[in-house]
């Protein structure tokens, strides 16, 4: 034991920790662990000096033999390796001498973990150390999620899942629940969405497997899963539908409901939407926090913001925010109804569905099956005496007459409107049927945004190619600070994409008196937009260049989602 105290606190001076005292092992947590998670020492420094000092290898980036996976499985399963943080890396073999399998750990005196191999595995072991994080990450990826549950709900139980109780448990993902593992398989799942900051959970079956994506930053990733997962997918959609409070028995008809969650003590809210397919149902889960509203995390540039500022001290008008689906446009509305949100205000809102609930506002959902619509709604809430309101979609030309009749008679709305850019807003409501005259009387200004990755700050590298990519984009500024680019293949901080997080970048068009004229006149997009460019818009694409030139995104973030303005 003297040994090993001499041989950690060398490693820790070695490794920038020679002022932290040497932590006691608990029950709940070994020395390793503790010294990891106080977070002053190099993790590769200390493990790979430990791994010299107890005579074993040191892995820094621990990737398991795929040609081996399957063998491996079968002779270090999930229950063993997930509960004590292990993972095979290969299958070693010599001439002469039996196979050995080489299993990675971060913590070499866990004699537990050793010992449970020494009774499963039945062949010789080599053991290394690699990080624990990249242990950690790498033993997901190769086992799955909720590997170690999933082998809980085979045992015991038919192929087809007939005999697994469904109940309607807390919907408290973080409950402890030793009697039904589907639902601590289901809850695992959905907690490391959270963690890796997904806005969505796809679960797709196929003919041969059930698939599970994460969309993360406006892509998706497929997210491994247990090989035999195709067995329990009529079981996993079931709990799924239990804690949306679906009908289960319902297989042949598209259904929407919610789960609230509590997780760590936070609210998640849950939006459900099953789609009946040839291979089985589909569910798609939109997890919704409840995120804090202010202009500051919009990230807007200075004069955007300013502009927007003003629009939004106006007593009157409407403020329509367009765009396609994802690109942001409940979040934006959501800010500037928590900038208004104050004791004077009235603020009530008819949403579908509402996705976060704002304190001190009014908030509706529409409910076509009892006739609830957005122009229904909205007609009872102008009886409310209502200072602001808030139109989830102009739809139809009855809703957009209703909202302009509100904004004409002293009332601050928000909606938004499905266009590609700000000026198509315009071209949208007079195609709907509304007079043009009534558009340049009652809306205040179109904002048109899309939402671009954010660069990863931990391995973001500088474009060599800056000054000639930017002049494509028609920028002819100078360039007078770096330019960076996403690294291929990233790193472990932003899951190896190159970016982390998401920022919108937006266009303006305001309804000046002499834009209104050439609305009145039904005047083509052309002259709008000559117009538009007098009275002060900057296009969406160059608002993303300054996005660029601030080193928050890259130049091929900002032409994905933009288009030029000879495109227009």
């Amino acid at each position: 034991m003297k040994n090993i105290r001499q041989a950690l606190v060398q490693c820790m001076e070695v490794s920038g920790g020679s002022g932290i005292p040497l932590p006691v092992a608990t029950p709940s947590s070994s020395v390793i662990n503790q010294l990891l998670d106080m977070g002053a020492l190099d993790e590769d420094a200390f493990l790979s000096q430990l791994a010299a000092r107890v005579g074993l290898g040191y892995v820094n980036i621990p990737v398991p033999d795929s040609a081996d996976a399957p063998e491996m499985k079968r002779l270090l399963p999930p229950r063993i390796a997930l509960k004590h943080r292990l993972l095979p890396l290969k299958i070693e073999e010599e001439e002469g001498q039996a196979k050995k399998l080489i299993v990675a750990a971060y913590d070499p005196f866990d004699l537990i973990g050793r010992q449970a191999v020494a009774r499963e595995v039945d062949a010789p072991v080599r053991w290394q150390i690699s990080s624990r994080k990249r242990l950690l990450n790498a033993m997901r990826d190769f086992y799955g999620v909720g590997a170690d549950t999933f082998e809980e709900i085979l045992k015991g139980r038919d192929v087809d899942g007939a005999d697994l109780e469904q109940r309607d448990e807390a919907n408290i993902i973080d409950a402890d629940d030793e009697e039904a593992s589907v639902v601590k398989f289901v809850n695992t799942v959905i907690r490391e969405a959270l963690e890796q900051h997904a806005t969505d959970i796809h679960v797709e079956p196929m003919e041969d497997k059930l698939r599970m994506r994460y969309r993360i930053d406006g892509r998706l990733r497929e997210v491994p899963v247990p090989e035999n997962i195709k067995q329990l997918q009529q079981s996993v959609i079931a709990r799924l539908k239990v804690m949306a409070k679906l009908d289960i028995a319902e297989r042949r008809l598209p259904q929407d409901g919610r789960i609230n969650l509590q997780v760590g003590g936070q609210s998640i809210d849950v939006r459900v939407a099953t789609i009946p397919s040839v291979e089985g149902e589909s569910v798609s889960l939109r997890l919704l926090g409840q995120e804090k509203f202010n202009l500051d995390r919009l990230r807007m540039e200075t004069d955007l913001r300013g502009e927007i500022e003003v629009l939004l001290k106006k007593p009157n008008g409407i403020i329509l925010v367009t765009g396609p689906t994802g690109s942001g446009k409940s979040t934006t509305l959501y800010t500037f109804l928590s900038q208004l949100n104050t004791e004077h205000r009235r603020i009530v809102t008819i949403e579908d569905p509402v996705e976060n609930k704002l304190p001190g506002v009014v908030q509706i959902a529409v409910r076509p099956e009892i006739e609830l619509t957005f122009a229904t709604g909205l007609r009872s809430i102008l009886r409310g005496d209502p200072n602001v309101v808030m139109v989830g979609e102009m739809r139809d030309l009855e809703t957009a007459e209703i909202a302009i009749r509100a904004a004409l008679t002293g009332h601050l709305v928000f909606s938004t409107l499905h266009t590609n850019d700000a000026i198509g807003g315009i071209m949208r409501l007079v195609d709907m049927g509304v007079e043009p005259f009534l558009v340049a009387s009652s809306v205040r200004a179109f904002i048109a945004q899309r939402l671009v990755r954010l660069l990863c700050n931990e391995c973001k590298e500088p474009e060599p190619d800056a000054e000639i990519k930017l002049r494509e984009l028609k920028y002819t500024g100078p360039i007078r600070t770096q330019v960076y680019r996403a690294r291929e293949g990233g790193c472990e901080a932003c899951r190896h994409t190159g970016y982390r997080g998401r920022m919108s970048i937006y266009e303006l068009v305001r309804l000046t008196p002499a834009m209104g004229e050439l609305v009145t006149h039904k005047a083509s997009s052309a002259q709008l937009m000559q117009q538009a460019y007098k009275d002060g818009y900057r296009p969406m694409r160059e608002y993303g260049v300054r996005k660029v030139l601030a080193g928050n995104t890259t130049i091929e973030e900002v032409i994905s989602v933009t288009v030029a303005e000879s495109e227009q």
